[in-house]
């Protein structure tokens, strides 16, 4: 994306956490629970695969462990991309994948 000429600004979720708030104004309409990171030790330990914690209290979860929190976050305007999704990540830079050839 720095490539595609992507301004970054990054913030150390491990010093400075989402707040809930600002966790469910990223989510937004949608279920928080798909943006859990199912490689995190506590969801696992916690079997969150088999017995998915309640919207709510998963947002609770992952404002105290942002490792929870199914990474890279990318913000655009109002378009929101949790998680690595090439295609939705170029989607979000507004210009198409471009391949080059060689003769």
């Amino acid at each position: 994306m720095l490539k595609q000429g992507a301004l970054l600004v990054e913030r150390d979720l491990g010093r400075n956490p989402l707040t809930e708030d600002e966790l469910k104004d990223l989510f937004g309409d949608r279920d928080p629970r798909e943006f859990l990171n199912t490689r995190n030790e506590l969801y696992r330990a916690r079997k969150m695969a088999e017995n998915p914690p309640a919207p709510a209290v998963a947002i609770r979860l992952m404002a105290k462990n942002p490792n929870l929190i199914r990474r890279p976050i990318v913000v655009r305007g109002r378009d929101t991309v949790l998680g690595f999704d090439e295609k939705a990540l170029l989607r979000l830079l507004g210009s198409p994948q471009k391949r080059f050839t060689t003769r």
